[in-house]
């Protein structure tokens, strides 16, 4: 942990930037007009990441696909998601953050517009995998981009804020669908060309992004670097508190992969990969699999999509709780505490056969999964050092994406041993260990200075 040391003297100018960034004590208007436009970039990755659990059940019976077929779509699209978590990462160390989140954008669109267009299940299965790869490289930057721009004591509620309005995507995705798929047999079709409404944020964030001041400092372009943060200073009305040095209790990083391995920083990333492992498996593993399972309990596809539809009002409403507790305690106890009742919570889903204690146990599951999902979207690029915050936020995501490849064919392989309380009853083991994981190993980041 960074701790101060003395004000700023004239010398190494890109420390100088920094303490002058991270002295701002709240956001400003720029802050304020970046903040929706990021939320947009959210809601575009939430409606194309959540398009197909909603075409699924049409998809099975226009095509007489099998659940171990939806199985294999659902890794296909997780495995896609992993090698974008990575190159993206990666990409955002080098190229920088806002170039990767603009091309990640367009880059799932066309690929879901192609899903829409696809022949056969063996095209749509290559489209969706470019499209995951397209969706999480995104994702992942995008927390990096709001974790290095917006002031520390309020880095937890903008995650929130930005994720919170990705959000609604998850209803604008099940409303969608609700209205386009009964139109005719291939109507599930227009439901993937509804995920590529990224395009629209993706044009405006061209011209309306600055560069992430952290990277460019780190890239010594520190030029550039001065005249953002001289823009955000311009915009307090009253004086600023003095910018203070902060000395690195480790040497900085020099951008080179192994590093993620050495030292304090191995604990660091095997934690938070496990984190995102076993976290992801109980994630999609609910609300991948809902509609296409309670179709199977005996549902029909109709009903089946109505009860998903109110649960996808349940997200905005998590990004509200995680903004209202991410900073005001360390992060990986709020972690803990929600994966614990999310555990339970899947145990009662298990059980539940009636329609109210469904939707009603249902609704808080999915609340408290995106109230997880607003706090990890925070801790992550606390734990890493800005030469390898995009790649090291990146492998923990695709660790877990490539967790979840394997949680779809597991969810698939228990479903046809036990059957659906088998399937909710692993969920919630699986978000157990996740409790235990960030709540005993994770670190303290709540109010610290990003290295």
């Amino acid at each position: 942990m960074d701790v101060p040391t003395a004000p700023v003297t004239p010398g190494n100018r890109g420390a100088d930037l920094i303490a002058r960034f991270d002295r701002l004590p709240r956001m400003t208007r720029p802050h304020w007009r970046w903040l929706p436009l990021l939320g947009l970039l959210s809601f575009g990755d939430t409606v194309d990441n959540s398009v197909l659990a909603y075409a699924a059940p049409a998809m099975r019976q226009d095509w007489g696909l099998s659940i171990s077929q939806i199985g294999n779509l659902t890794s296909l699209s997780l495995l896609g998601s992993f090698a974008g978590a990575l190159l993206g990462g990666r990409l955002a160390d080098r190229f920088g953050r806002k170039r990767i989140i603009i091309a990640g954008t367009l880059f799932y669109s066309v690929a879901s517009i192609l899903c829409g267009l696809a022949p056969n299940f063996v095209v749509l299965s290559l489209f969706r995998g470019l499209s995951g790869l397209g969706i999480q490289a995104v994702v992942g930057v995008l927390s990096v981009y709001v974790a290095e721009m917006y002031p520390t004591r309020v880095r937890g509620r903008s995650q929130a804020a930005v994720l919170g309005v990705g959000l609604l995507g998850v209803p604008f995705a099940a409303v969608a669908a609700k209205l386009i798929i009964p139109l005719d047999p291939q109507a599930w079709r227009w439901v993937f060309v509804v995920g590529a409404v990224g395009l629209i944020p993706a044009v405006l964030g061209m011209f309306l992004l600055p560069e992430s001041v952290r990277w460019l400092i780190a890239g010594g372009r520190d030029e550039k670097a001065s005249r953002i943060v001289s823009g955000l200073e311009a915009h307090y009305s009253g004086e600023l508190p003095p910018p203070v040095l902060t000395a690195p209790s480790a040497p900085p990083a020099r951008g080179k992969m192994a590093e993620l391995f050495t030292g304090s920083q191995r604990r660091i990333t095997i934690v938070t990969a496990l984190t995102l492992m076993f976290g992801i498996v109980a994630f999609y593993g609910f609300n991948s699999w809902v509609p296409t399972l309670l179709v199977e309990r005996g549902h029909s596809t109709d009903t089946a999509l109505t009860i998903t539809t109110i649960l996808s009002i349940a997200p905005p409403f998590g990004a509200l709780v995680g903004m209202l507790v991410t900073d005001r305690w360390q992060r990986r106890h709020v972690l803990a505490t929600t994966s614990v009742t999310i555990a339970a919570l899947m145990a009662v889903f298990a059980f539940a056969d009636a329609l109210w204690p469904t939707i009603v146990v249902g609704f808080l599951i999915t609340m408290f999964l995106q109230s997880n999902a607003v706090t990890i979207y925070a801790y992550l690029p606390e734990v890493f050092p800005t030469t390898l915050r995009g790649f090291g936020a990146g492998l923990s995501n695709g660790a877990g994406r490539l967790a979840g490849v394997g949680g779809a064919a597991l969810v698939a392989a228990i479903y046809g041993m036990t059957g659906f309380v088998g399937v909710f009853l692993t969920t919630a083991l699986f978000s157990l260990a996740t409790a235990v994981i960030i709540g005993v190993f994770g670190e303290n980041t709540r109010n610290r200075s990003l290295r």
